[in-house]
């Protein structure tokens, strides 16, 4: 049989201009280089959906300095032969009384070739007005940041302006996407995750930068580390029998029993080798488990609770806010619907 290679990586290229503020453009660099590269370090999972290579992009590749006086290294030039796949424009530091129209025409030319040639461009807050003034926004719905609504809508009137929207994807197949303020990179980053990648590769996105309602603090989005390595063949044999058993009444007793050793020594040596009591480590396991069915599924809860081992309702629910610091419905909701794609039904 001849093995299938991985698709190339998505070329994502992040436009730099000497308006750029450099928060949404470094935050996008980070995470988007994140996907598929970081969880697999952390977690032994592996890559869940379509890798991303991105650069950032500039009329030279010689060091700019930006907003805020922040020096960006570009890795690529506008007249380089490069076809992005998604091209991004992120916030750019504009006096609302100034012209936008034909203030970044190299910019604006590159952006139209990288379109002709299949590419989505979107924009992060007034990103939006290059997309604009490129004529990639005429006749199309589009957001930008509240403070340049009117700015964009008498510069633009060709362009439908929704700037009570947070993230508008419009034209042919979507491909022109426009979110509102500077903080809005978080809502792209993980629509695009979603859309190129795969859904669970955004949650893990989520996951690993706390992106979205921090409200609930932190453990929502903490999850169960790469297992440690160890030596102890007996724990490591426990370890691939619960793995495939966790859902089983009485787990512990039933490794106990498998392992052959007193019930105290197979503890000593498991929290030695784990790092996790028995108890503790199932719980965990059957806690993540859960998590997965709760992202990925619209099974009720409380036979989620009973998928993974728990048959009494109350008490799965108790554990899994202990554990995670938010009820199932609550998770389910959060983590479903970042990844739920605008415009879509």
């Amino acid at each position: 049989m001849i093995e299938q290679s991985a698709p190339r990586p998505l070329r994502i290229r992040l436009v730099a201009l000497p308006e750029t503020t450099p928060s949404s453009l470094y935050s996008l660099l980070e995470v988007l280089s994140a996907v598929g590269t970081i969880w697999p370090e952390m977690t032994g999972e592996p890559p869940a959906g379509r890798l991303f290579d991105v650069a950032i992009i500039a009329q030279a590749r010689d060091p700019l300095t930006c907003a805020l006086g922040v020096t960006v290294t570009p890795q690529l030039a506008f007249h380089e032969p490069d076809q992005a796949d998604i091209a991004i424009v992120t916030d750019l530091a504009v006096d609302p009384a100034h012209e936008p129209r034909g203030r970044w025409p190299e910019a604006a030319e590159w952006l139209r070739r990288q379109y002709a040639g299949g590419a989505t461009i979107c924009s992060v807050c007034t990103g939006s007005l290059l997309l604009a003034g490129a004529g990639l926004l005429d006749g199309l719905e589009a957001t930008t940041h509240w403070s340049a609504a009117e700015q964009f809508a008498r510069c633009f009137p060709d362009v439908i302006l929704r700037p009570e929207r947070i993230l508008v994807p419009a034209g042919t197949e979507h491909r022109v996407v426009t979110s509102g303020g500077a903080a809005s990179w978080e809502e792209l980053a993980l629509y695009l995750i979603t859309r190129f990648s795969s859904p669970e590769e955004a949650v893990r996105a989520a996951k690993l930068f706390v992106l979205g309602d921090r409200s609930e603090g932190q453990l929502p989005f903490a999850t169960l580390g790469r297992p440690k390595s160890h030596e102890d063949a007996v724990i490591a044999d426990a370890q691939t029998w619960l793995a495939d058993n966790y859902d089983q009444a009485f787990p512990v007793a039933a490794m106990v029993a498998r392992a052959g050793l007193p019930e105290r020594t197979f503890a000593r040596r498991f929290k030695a080798a784990t790092g996790y009591a028995p108890v503790d480590y199932v719980q965990a396991l059957r806690i993540e488990e859960a998590k997965q069915l709760l992202e990925t599924s619209d099974t009720a809860t409380d036979l989620v609770g009973m998928a993974v081992g728990y048959d009494d309702p109350a008490h799965f629910r108790r554990l899994f806010k202990r554990r995670t610091g938010t009820t199932p419905s609550r998770y389910r909701q959060r983590f479903q619907g970042l990844t739920r794609q605008p415009g879509t039904a």
